[in-house]
């Protein structure tokens, strides 16, 4: 088990209860995931808040941390030799709760007389929203109300605590993110290098995945590798790659901690690009580097957003593919016929990070509001920047036929949109280039080792 020095999580710890005056703040881990059948469960992962305070990988875990008493509690199992005759001997509750800094440690069954006892003298009970169904069952035990209450009446002080806690990445947190990335980058790079016509999608994604796996890592989502980059979250790998496509790939590794990387490249299934590919991937790329040099701590992310699209629709009027004026089209939303999604979003424990807590509560604030235009209305972080935060910055240019053809015949944004054109770009596919940036006091800086992004450089892989 991986874990920082017990000083790390002491510190978050405190800074959290610092927020509270009473009550007690609590925290679930996750549980075992049955896939069929209980013993058959899914790959665990741990709940990244709970990781973030308590550090410790395994399922079956929760903590509590008394603000009226000053104390942190790490409830967890008790292992038996039948344990230790399947899964070898194991590292006990008391020794993993003194590596973070946690004094008292008790068996799972105290939980619910804990809490019953801090209701009965009115103290409140702060937890985090439940994503799980499992343990909104549980938080209603323990609590004594029902799974649709448990789920409802989570903390909004502590959800806000959370976040602003998270949101700045620390050094440790940093140097896990460079892990995760290099990964990452191993894992895109093979892919890359490896792809050949008649290969079907799912050999490559195998490559992504095996790379990976084999430094003892893990993809920190369903790996995305598609020739069909028009649908954006594409988890079908059963198509054959074919000359005079385009391979996109999104995806990301896990560091030892869990920490995630979030790249997306797009490369020819060829030795090189077509000029046809080369004039939409061109424009996509200079979208993505305006939007990371505008990056620096006051600056709206919205507006970063907001920059990429009216490049992304100034290249394309050059192609005759847009018209009018590229400002007004962004106003009014028609650039998203080709970049219907946002420009970002928060990373770190989680690859849209901290999303469980309330993607609004983590990407905006009072001052800004999410858009319900289509495609804007998608953007997930548009709040000012923080020096501290971790960003992924991802514009893409798509041609997805069923839009294409709904906007056609409703006339939608003809002032603006050159169907006569648009139409002959139907089996294009789609394109989007990713890197993850940590916003620094200047400005940002690239986590992770460069990959591969510039037209040269892609095809020199491709050569290989």
């Amino acid at each position: 088990m991986h874990l920082f020095t017990s000083s790390v999580y002491q510190q978050r710890r405190q800074h959290l209860q610092s927020k509270f005056e009473s009550g007690l703040l609590l925290f679930p881990g996750n549980n075992e995931s049955p896939m069929n059948y209980a013993a058959n469960t899914y790959h665990f992962r741990q709940d990244s808040s709970f990781l973030y305070y308590f550090g410790i990988d395994l399922p079956g875990c929760c903590a509590i941390i008394d603000v009226d008493e000053n104390a942190t509690i790490l409830y967890g199992p008790q292992w038996s030799l039948d344990d230790i005759v399947w899964m070898g001997p194991q590292e006990s509750l008391t020794a993993l709760a003194e590596k973070v800094g946690i004094q008292q440690t008790a068996a799972p069954f105290a939980i619910k007389d804990k809490i019953q006892g801090a209701q009965k003298a009115n103290r409140p009970i702060h937890y985090l929203p439940p994503y799980r169904a499992d343990r909104q069952l549980q938080l209603a035990d323990w609590l004594g109300t029902n799974a649709q209450q448990s789920k409802q009446q989570f903390s909004p002080s502590l959800v806000k605590a959370v976040v602003d806690q998270r949101a700045i990445k620390g050094k440790e947190e940093l140097a896990e993110l460079e892990k995760a990335l290099t990964i990452t980058g191993a894992m895109h790079q093979a892919a890359m290098q490896k792809a050949r016509p008649g290969q079907l999608e799912a050999e490559l994604a195998g490559i992504a995945h095996g790379t990976a796996v084999g430094v003892d890592s893990y993809p920190a989502y369903p790996i995305i590798l598609t020739v069909n980059g028009q649908t954006l979250h594409n988890h079908h790998h059963h198509n054959p790659l074919q000359s005079g496509q385009l391979v996109l790939g999104d995806f990301g590794a896990e560091s030892p901690m869990h920490y995630a990387g979030d790249i997306t490249r797009t490369f020819p299934v060829d030795k090189t690009f077509s000029d046809r590919q080369k004039s939409i991937y061109q424009i996509v790329l200079d979208a993505q580097l305006a939007a990371i040099d505008a990056l620096r701590p006051g600056t709206l992310f919205k507006d970063v957003h907001l920059l990429a699209s009216q490049k992304i629709s100034e290249g394309l009027c050059a192609l005759g593919l847009m018209k009018g004026k590229p400002e007004e089209a962004v106003a009014a939303g028609a650039h998203a016929l080709f970049f219907p999604h946002g420009l970002g979003h928060m990373l770190g424990l989680d690859v849209h990070d901290m999303e469980d807590l309330g993607e609004d509560i983590v990407g905006y604030d009072d001052s800004v509001k999410r858009s319900d235009q289509f495609g804007l209305a998608y953007l997930r972080l548009g709040r000012a920047l923080q020096a501290g935060f971790v960003l992924t910055v991802e514009p893409g240019i798509y041609f997805i036929p069923e839009l294409i053809d709904q906007w056609q015949a409703s006339g939608k944004f003809q002032e603006f949109i050159n169907y006569e054109e648009v139409v002959k770009w139907k089996d294009f596919s789609g394109i989007r280039i990713e890197d993850n940036l940590l916003i620094t006091a200047e400005g940002s800086q690239l986590i992770g080792p460069p990959i591969p992004k510039t037209i040269a450089e892609v095809e020199q892989v491709r050569q290989q």
